[in-house]
């Protein structure tokens, strides 16, 4: 018989967490209600990004991470999307480029400044044009620079290359078209080689 101990091994077994003193939350930050049960916020080293609402199209906010407290109502927003936006996400490899998709059926990337945000961002460094209904999710690959993955509510996957001179891309380097329902959710294992997609239908 071999012996086996009576308490359970884990590497979290001492962590825990406090909350927060009041000076470093961050209050009045108005959020979405329209993002695909899916990411209405994105964090890097220096900034947090939050989808929030705009009239007249999608909009998020790009606030410094040390700047909290009460947020202006009169923070400047990004807002070039005609249609709600439904996810953000931060550039990997890059913590002043931040990843957006919209209801408007793009993907558009985000040049944020070093000196920040003074007045509203409305024009992307990249526009990506290729689905032809609402992209929900965007995920940026892990290893390998400047190639993002999109998918839309046309149940297609487009992989981008973004390293191009062009403003407006076209097409993407490839299409996967396997699924036959909209994906939910998607993520890349830590090397970039596998990605788990997870679909509405639950036979999938």
């Amino acid at each position: 018989m071999s012996w086996q101990p009576q308490y359970r091994c884990s590497k979290y077994r001492h962590v825990f967490g406090k909350p927060a003193n009041k000076e470093s939350c961050y209050d009045c930050v108005p959020i979405t209600r329209s993002v695909q049960d899916n990411h209405f916020c994105a964090v890097n080293p220096i900034f947090i990004a939050v989808v929030t609402e705009c009239a007249g199209g999608g909009a998020f906010l790009v606030i410094p991470i040390q700047q909290s407290g009460k947020l202006d109502p009169h923070h400047p927003k990004v807002c070039g999307h005609r249609g709600n936006v439904l996810d953000i996400k931060w550039n990997p490899f890059n913590d002043y480029v931040i990843a957006s998709c919209s209801e408007d059926a793009t993907v558009k990337i985000w040049d944020i400044p070093k000196h920040l945000l003074n007045k509203n961002l409305t024009n992307p460094s990249k526009e990506l044009l290729g689905h032809t209904r609402r992209v929900g999710l965007i995920e940026w690959h892990p290893t390998a620079s400047n190639i993002i993955f999109s998918t839309g509510y046309d149940y297609k996957i487009m992989i981008w290359n973004i390293d191009s001179d062009d403003p407006v891309i076209y097409s993407p380097v490839r299409t996967i078209e396997c699924h036959k329902d909209v994906i939910l959710s998607m993520s890349f294992n830590t090397d970039g080689s596998l990605l788990a997609t997870f679909l509405q239908r639950q036979d999938n």
